[in-house]
């Protein structure tokens, strides 16, 4: 499988990653056996994919525990990305965090260290500082951030050339098209992709906004009355369901799936290093796999930006997919 290079870092990666947050089950993902999530970690290997995601704060660390103990064997086969939480980016929190998350992933260096949210609370510089250190040390070998707008964004690039960001981004998400992505790429900073495939909406499993799960129904897409909702807008589920109507469409002209074309379609947006994709077992990763090899022909690239259309003017500027006020700057 072909590699990219993750900005100005030394790291190379596969256009797939596997996004290892439902490892940890608990409240949004329910159960999850251990033992199907680490085979699911080798049957990504042994696809090719080189590259998983994980945080500390995906179940108080359980995702990182039961990612540590699957590549136990074959961690020279892995890169590894974390995240240290925003409730830790004081100078002794990032250094605690990370040997807390070396310890879960039975490790002595992480490959790419992230900041999961922005802290406005505490000054970059200090965040930074401990980050450097933690480099210098050899703990881990690059540095990124999760879920950064502009302004924090370019706070930090004055600091410190980062390699990555990583958003949420997709055909129904699109709103970092306006002014995140073009930062990133002014200044090298790639893009890993988050909820490529809206959380399960681009599956076309889903008929109506009623059968999606109140788990899954916690973004702005969806009327602020859902039970797990954080945001009081009024949704926009009519602009995404017609959308979802048209990219079946698209994708049965390609002959291909709602969600082979909906991948395809972001791989080949520009930025995009690699997509995170949140397989819970073998079988559900082997159904993504086929994306990696679809060229979507431009004209359907821009019928898919078309029909798509009216849900990004309905999201706004606001890149944060499930809160209001934004927690991103």
């Amino acid at each position: 499988m072909q590699t990219l290079q993750l900005g100005p870092s030394d790291l190379r990666v596969t256009p797939f990653a596997l996004g290892c947050w439902s490892f940890g089950g608990g409240r949004y993902w329910g159960d999850q056996d251990s033992a199907l999530s680490i085979a699911t970690v080798h049957a990504a290997l042994d696809a090719g994919i080189n590259f998983f995601d994980t945080a500390e704060a995906y179940e108080q660390g359980t995702s990182e525990r039961v990612l540590g103990q699957a590549l136990r064997d074959r961690r020279d086969q892995a890169i590894i990305a974390t995240k240290v939480a925003p409730n830790h980016l004081k100078a002794d929190d990032v250094i605690a965090a990370c040997e807390g998350s070396l310890r879960n992933l039975q490790t002595d260096y992480i490959d790419l260290y992230l900041i999961h949210w922005p802290n406005w609370n505490v000054p970059l510089g200090e965040t930074v500082g401990a980050l450097e250190q933690l480099k210098a040390q050899g703990k881990i070998r690059a540095i990124g951030v999760c879920n950064f707008g502009v302004q924090d964004l370019t706070e930090l690039l004055d600091l410190y050339p980062i390699v990555t960001n990583q958003l949420p981004y997709n055909l129904l998400c699109r709103v970092i098209e306006r002014e995140i992505l073009p930062v990133c790429l002014a200044h090298d900073v790639v893009l890993m992709v988050y909820s490529p495939l809206a959380q399960g909406l681009l599956t076309g499993r889903y008929a109506s906004p009623d059968d999606v799960p109140d788990g899954l129904a916690r973004t702005r897409h969806y009327a602020s009355s859902r039970a797990m909702a954080d945001h009081d807008e009024p949704g926009c589920e009519a602009e995404v369901f017609a959308a979802l109507d048209q990219i079946r469409m698209i994708a049965a002209e390609v002959g291909r799936s709602m969600a082979e074309v909906s991948l395809a379609w972001l791989r080949q947006q520009p930025g995009v290093a690699t997509i995170l994709i949140g397989a819970r077992t073998p079988q559900e990763l082997q159904m993504n796999l086929p994306a990696l090899e679809l060229e979507l022909a431009p004209e359907i690239v821009e019928r898919l930006n078309a029909v798509t259309e009216p849900v990004k003017e309905a999201l706004g500027n606001n890149p944060d997919m499930w809160m209001v006020p934004s927690r991103m700057r």
